[in-house]
């Protein structure tokens, strides 16, 4: 049975991905945070777990496996931080300096597989460059992959969340290379063969292959080359409708002003919605039709509920791709705008994002019917929990976490969505 050792290994989501693909055991799981190693501890019994900073360890202290999994420090590529570079950080540099572990016990273990993952931005780190030549001199071939988590569903469902990350697979030279695209390119609605296709990660500039979706890359169906839209899930899976909201009006501590913004707009354009609640400028509300923006390791968004309704499972907008159908249903309803036909004594209605349907001579028979938008204080709003947060990062529902509110947020958030790894894994295993 092929064995993983899980370098860095938080609260246990690559792990998790990796044992969901036949044959897999975790041998060994590695982390500083004594919270994240009991956690992963106790939904990962079989293994052996080290609470240990790796950058302090010699990797002779393990035992070999067939396989590596990394996630070195990604806080300080990341631009979550909402703050910029510091060359002199000491910190700073030394997180980035985890991406050498990796070198460090790929050279004494020889893993037959190596998967490491970051965030996009550090290959803008100044030492990737040497960091990949001695990843090569040490007798490995490297695949670069740009994935996100919300089209990560090769083996299984994707991530009801926009997640862009970036993956390098490695296997000794010599050793058959892994069909990376057949593992990371979804199957999309094509509108010019209006059918299903296949699709293929089309590059806007193709001297420079990085980067995410959409800003640097989309996908396109490998019949006729239109670009393609895969399907997604939406956050309003990862949501659990039957927790409690406040009524706005209601609260003794007003939200903030950058907050109630955020609401007022996003009740203005979806209803409901997903409302950021962090102090840094440009962000924007979104609808639970679409997936949840990439979770960190701060509780960072409020769901708005508006007056009257909450979400309803069958509905969703007509502007947004068609999304995974659930048979879940919830109660209320919030009704847009519709075109209603006033001829013939009929009750024929259409959304607003359709055609009007033929205007005749005789006279006007079409009517616009337009709900009146609810009072803002009687709307709801709560921040999403952690359950929630883990739902949206793929985790299973019967994942068993440790720690309080915060800790378990952090832990979600910093995690490896289940679905990437299970597909990266499985990926390097068909090569095998």
């Amino acid at each position: 049975m092929p064995t993983l050792i899980d370098l860095f290994c938080g609260g246990g989501g690559s792990s998790t991905g990796a044992v969901s693909v036949p044959g897999v055991e975790i041998r060994m799981a590695i982390n500083h945070w004594r919270l994240a190693v009991d956690t992963h501890n106790d939904n990962h019994p079989s293994a052996d777990h080290d609470c240990a900073d790796i950058s302090q360890v010699d990797p002779r202290r393990y035992p070999r496996t067939d396989m590596i999994w990394a996630s070195p420090s990604c806080t300080k590529h990341s631009v979550a931080r909402g703050v910029k570079d510091d060359p002199e950080n000491i910190d700073a540099e030394r997180s980035r300096a985890t991406m050498w572990d990796v070198q460090r016990f790929a050279e004494h273990h020889r893993y037959r597989l190596i998967f490491v993952e970051n965030v996009c931005e550090v290959r803008k780190w100044n030492g990737f460059r040497g960091w990949r030549v001695s990843m090569e001199d040490t007798g490995y071939c490297l695949h670069e992959v740009f994935l996100n988590a919300a089209f990560a569903g090769a083996l299984g469902p994707a991530a009801p969340q926009w997640r862009d990350r970036w993956f390098c697979l490695m296997h000794p030279k010599g050793t058959r290379c892994p069909d990376v695209p057949r593992y990371t390119s979804p199957r999309a609605w094509c509108p010019d063969c209006e059918a299903v296709r296949n699709t293929y990660q089309s590059w806007k500039d193709p001297g420079k292959q990085a980067g995410k979706y959409r800003q640097q890359y989309v996908f396109r169906c490998t019949a006729c080359g239109q670009q393609a839209e895969p399907e997604t899930r939406p956050a309003a899976e990862a949501i659990d409708w039957a927790l409690p909201a406040q009524r706005i009006g209601d609260r003794t501590r007003p939200l903030a002003d950058k907050t109630m913004a955020r609401i007022r707009l996003g009740l203005e354009r979806y209803g409901t919605a997903l409302v950021p609640v962090e102090g840094r400028e440009g962000k924007q509300p979104s609808p639970v039709t679409t997936p949840l923006r990439t979770c960190t390791a701060r509780n960072e968004t409020g769901l708005l509920v508006p007056a009257g309704g909450t979400w309803n499972d069958t509905a969703y907008l007509t502007d947004q791709p068609f999304r995974t159908r659930t048979t879940r249903e919830s109660e209320g309803v919030v009704i847009p705008p519709f075109i209603a036909e006033l001829r013939g004594g009929g009750s024929k209605t259409r959304p607003v994002s359709e055609p009007l349907a033929t205007v005749c001579a005789s006279g006007n028979h079409h009517g616009l019917v337009a709900p009146a938008a609810p009072v803002l204080e009687d709307c709801s709003f709560r921040m999403l929990s952690p359950a929630e947060y883990a739902a949206a990062m793929a985790f299973p529902d019967t994942y068993r976490w440790q720690g309080s509110k915060r800790d378990r947020v952090r832990m979600a958030g910093n995690a490896v969505p289940p679905n990437m790894a299970r597909d990266l894994v499985a990926c390097g295993m068909a090569s095998l």
